[in-house]
């Protein structure tokens, strides 16, 4: 089988593709249209989030038999379509999904104990100790919306604090010993944290806007390090601003480009300014699961799939 690497990815992955009889070729800078126009001579393709793949794509890709994205999630990828001419889809949210709950963990830790005001603040020479007082995790609900394995995966982190963990989630049954399972109800009751890991699917854009967050009962903090399209950033803002958000830790923002790769390319929204000034907003630019360890895991996990599918 042949098989096209669209993105760089860890050395395993060719590597041990070429020791299981694979045919491995690389094309990293060809345009969507030039890949496109050879495709039907592969049998496999393996990528992060370069472009979309979407019906025409596939209608070119006339012997593909297997798509491989590195990482998570696969809304770059015409799911439904690719199913109906018998494409194996292979995600590899195992990979990742460790350093996912240790970030998430992170920015929570962090915006709890003003982590980042502090340093800015003290590499500036203030010594503020009172404006800088902390809040201690134990004692609060943390509430995750989506438990899959990312969820799972924060959800084993917390298990160090006297934390009571609630999950929501559309499937039934996927609470476990980490997390009960309760409705939307009781989760908008009784949360002080909400923590997103979701997909992005059209049940989820959007789905963090003021109608949901005001159906909260008491004000929370909010991380997500799943997807930036899931938050409706202007209404994210208005509920800072109003204090029924108290905080945010956000790995993902809206504004991303769907390769990930790039923030905005024009003016920058009114509403990022103000995540920017914001001393009670964490930011980093999607790399909650992009770690040295979870390089490799995504590499091995896509792997191994291949191997039990198709060898």
């Amino acid at each position: 089988m042949n098989i096209l690497h669209l993105d760089t990815n860890h050395e395993l992955l060719i590597n041990q593709l070429n020791d299981l009889g694979f045919t491995n070729h690389e094309d990293y800078t060809s345009s969507k249209e030039q890949v496109e126009a050879k495709i039907q001579d592969y049998d496999g393709i393996i990528l992060r989030s370069r472009f979309t793949i979407d019906k025409q794509f596939l209608d070119a890709a006339k012997n593909l038999k297997f798509i491989g994205r590195v990482g998570a999630g696969l809304e770059n990828i015409d799911c439904d379509y690719a199913q109906t001419k018998s494409i194996t889809l292979i995600a590899a949210p195992e990979g990742n999904r460790n350093a996912v709950g240790e970030h998430a963990l992170g920015m929570l830790l962090s915006l709890f104990n003003k982590l980042n005001k502090a340093d800015a603040e003290v590499r500036q020479g203030k010594w503020l100790r009172e404006d800088n007082r902390g809040i201690e995790l134990d004692g609060k609900t943390v509430g995750l919306i989506g438990y899959g394995n990312m969820g799972k995966a924060f959800a084993k982190k917390l298990r160090g604090f006297d934390v009571e963990v609630l999950c929501y989630d559309i499937k039934a049954g996927v609470g476990n010993e980490n997390a009960k399972q309760v409705t939307l109800k009781e989760f908008q009751e009784r949360v002080d944290v909400v923590s997103l890991h979701t997909p992005q699917t059209p049940l989820t854009l959007g789905m963090i806007n003021s109608e949901f967050i005001n159906g909260f009962k008491k004000p929370f903090w909010f991380i997500n390090t799943a997807r930036g399209k899931s938050v409706v950033t202007i209404d994210l803002v208005s509920a800072l601003k109003s204090g029924k958000i108290l905080g945010a830790g956000l790995d993902v923002l809206e504004y991303e480009k769907a390769s990930f790769e790039n923030l905005f390319s024009n003016t920058m929204p009114e509403a990022f300014q103000y995540l920017i000034d914001s001393e009670n907003v964490l930011l980093s630019p999607h790399v909650a699961g992009w770690t040295i360890e979870s390089k490799e895991k995504l590499a091995q996990t896509i792997v191994d799939k291949i191997k039990a599918n198709f060898c």
